[in-house]
């Protein structure tokens, strides 16, 4: 079992309170039944959010500047 750690999803997410948002989202997402992007293995769903946070297929969405929705 590989650990995971702050540092592997930094490379990632640069910003810990942008991973700690991300990794609460994703983890409710699986919590409700969402498809894993990375063999579980019978991790619990934030170690699998997480894993898929470091492995880069859950990547933020920042706004771009200058962007106008409306």
């Amino acid at each position: 079992m590989a650990r995971i750690t702050i540092e592997d999803c930094s490379k990632v997410v640069p910003n810990r309170f942008d991973l700690v948002q991300m990794a609460a989202i994703r983890t409710k997402q699986l919590m409700k039944g969402a498809r894993s992007l990375v063999s579980s293995e019978e991790n619990k769903e934030v170690v699998v959010a997480l894993r898929e946070i470091a492995a880069g297929f859950i990547k933020p969405d920042y706004p771009t500047e200058g962007r106008d929705d409306e």
